[in-house]
């Protein structure tokens, strides 16, 4: 039988903190890796929560990442706020430019974030779940590593390339999704691979372009994105927009880069922000009562809505902490003692 620690959140996010800070992070850079970890291992993420600490110390320990980089947001008027993240990773950067990004969408109507140069792992609800508690609506997206195929193919050459989208709901938790249009995150095959696990049908497939169950087959071949040649054409526009929009390098330029090592990607991302408010002033309509109209008709037909047992198991994990294995609780007390040289037990 599998046991289980409960640990308080804030004392897991202390602790994630701490690791960074040892592995050379800035104060203001390991906070925000350590909260976005933690906050996903609260809401039960588990494929973006302390599973993620390895990855991240492995870039930094290889030197694909700047621990201590300093991000600086290009100053000007219009509508496209650029932050250069110079190497280091993403979380940093977007804090870094938030309050400008806000500012911009609340005076403009909408507004968008540029992300040069990061490196990427965490959930991109995150984001936009930050930007929907302040009553923007938020659209978020990444490429990533050259993992998954084409509808129709069988090479990687897309990426997992993610999609979030939050939408403010006065005094509720806001309406916010975020998947990846693979038809599963690539930390879901690893954690499957972890745990001996076979993968569901319809994941991947090998190296020879057939279907496949077993996990490592999956990673050494591609994986496949979400509806067919639906999901294909959604993780394309995504590698436009956010990488050869922004000219930033895309899931394949990215996986070239580091020689297909197992490295986080270092890439850019792209948020946009909307005011409501703004793009309604005209209509005479209050845009957050009509999506409560909206959202209260799912309720009445019983159907659920994206992140509502991630908000479960939020309120769960604060009031009784977040449950971890005895084997994960290991895993971070040997990070927290040795940094970076617990990379090579």
């Amino acid at each position: 039988m599998t046991e289980f620690r409960f640990i308080p959140v804030e004392t897991l996010r202390r602790q994630v903190t701490e690791i960074f800070l040892k592995a050379g992070m800035t104060e203001a850079n390991a906070a925000a890796v350590a909260g976005v970890i933690t906050d996903a291992e609260r809401d039960a993420c588990k494929s973006h929560g302390i599973y993620r600490i390895e990855g991240c110390l492995r870039v930094i320990a290889t030197g694909h990442a700047v621990p201590d980089a300093v991000p600086q947001v290009i100053e000007s008027e219009t509508a496209i706020i650029e932050v250069e993240a110079k190497g280091g990773f993403s979380n940093p950067a977007f804090d870094a430019a938030r309050e400008t990004l806000m500012a911009r969408a609340r005076k403009l109507g909408l507004a968008a974030l540029v992300i040069r140069d990061c490196l990427h792992f965490s959930a991109l609800w995150h984001d936009v779940e930050v930007l929907a508690d302040e009553g923007l609506a938020a659209l978020s997206m990444c490429p990533s590593y050259a993992f998954v195929a084409p509808a129709g193919g069988k090479e990687p050459l897309l990426g997992t390339n993610p999609i979030a989208f939050g939408w403010p709901r006065p005094g509720a938790h806001p309406y916010v999704y975020d998947f990846a249009t693979s038809v599963a995150a690539r930390g879901e095959i690893e954690l499957h691979r972890q745990a001996g696990k076979p993968i569901p049908d319809g994941w991947a497939i090998d190296a020879e372009g057939q279907p496949t169950a077993d996990p490592e087959a999956a990673l050494a071949g591609s994986m496949l994105t979400f509806g067919g040649h639906k999901g294909s054409a959604i993780s394309t526009m995504i590698e436009l927009l956010s990488g050869a929009m922004l000219g930033e390098i895309m899931s394949k330029e990215a996986l070239e880069a580091t020689g297909g090592a197992a490295l986080l990607p270092r890439h850019g991302a792209l948020i946009l922000a909307f005011a409501p408010e703004v793009f309604a002033a005209r209509s005479a309509r209050d845009p957050l009562a009509e999506g409560e109209r909206l959202l209260e008709a799912f309720r009445l037909q019983g159907a659920r809505l994206p992140s509502q047992r991630r908000f479960a198991a939020r309120e769960e994990a604060l009031e009784k902490g977040i449950r971890l294995t005895k084997d994960e609780v290991a895993r971070l007390a040997r990070f927290h003692e040795n940094g970076l040289a617990a990379l090579d037990d």
